[in-house]
């Protein structure tokens, strides 16, 4: 069966979106373009690293365009985007290998987020030659979401990325992990529930 590509290039909106109560959540990457919408499901670690990711690949293109590249430094005010998810979220795949490449003729940053697929090796380098051909782009491969992004929307989106990241549990200020709201056993108090 072919891969399906779903592509846009460039979205009239793409963003990072949760589903559920902190603690619970889902978290989405949704993209969107003339009413075709394609959501893919996410955990949390791979949304934080993907906007620092995006971020960090911005702030080389600023620097070595120096400073003529029309990449901002932070993210537009106007490009600030706060809604909710588009409803019906219809989760297409989960997400296992996500990659970033900045096209520099076209100026735009490249995201792609590949379905997880389920690996059989029986050595490492097996492994290895498995997770190579995964990143090929093999008409017959794992579904992906294919987004091409202005340098002003990469910015957005790794702002509210992060912000979407950072709107959940708060912190135990000994141990750093993260609070229910009835509390939790906290390592520093010798298994003891904070709060307690």
């Amino acid at each position: 069966m072919p891969r399906e590509v779903y592509f846009y290039d460039p979205p009239d909106r793409f963003v990072a979106g949760t589903v559920g109560l902190p603690g619970r959540r889902t978290f989405f990457l949704q993209a969107s373009k003339s009413g075709r919408t394609t959501s893919v499901a996410l955990e949390k670690a791979q949304v934080a690293a993907l906007a620092q990711r995006i971020d960090e690949l911005l702030d080389e293109v600023v620097r070595r365009s120096g400073g003529t590249s029309d990449v901002p430094a932070v993210a537009p005010a106007d490009l600030t985007d706060t809604a909710p998810l588009d409803a019906p979220i219809e989760e297409e795949f989960r997400v296992g290998t996500m990659a970033l490449a900045w096209d520099a003729e076209g100026e735009r940053m490249v995201v792609e987020a590949q379905a997880l697929v389920e690996l059989d090796a029986d050595s490492d380098e097996d492994l290895a030659a498995a997770e190579e051909a995964l990143l090929q782009d093999d008409e017959n491969g794992p579904p992906m979401l294919r987004v091409r992004l202005t340098g002003q929307m990469a910015r957005a989106f790794a702002k509210r990325a992060n912000d979407v990241v950072n709107a959940g549990r708060p912190p135990c200020p000994l141990c750093s992990l993260p609070l229910d709201p009835e509390g939790h056993v906290c390592p520093r108090q010798n298994g003891y529930r904070r709060g307690e």
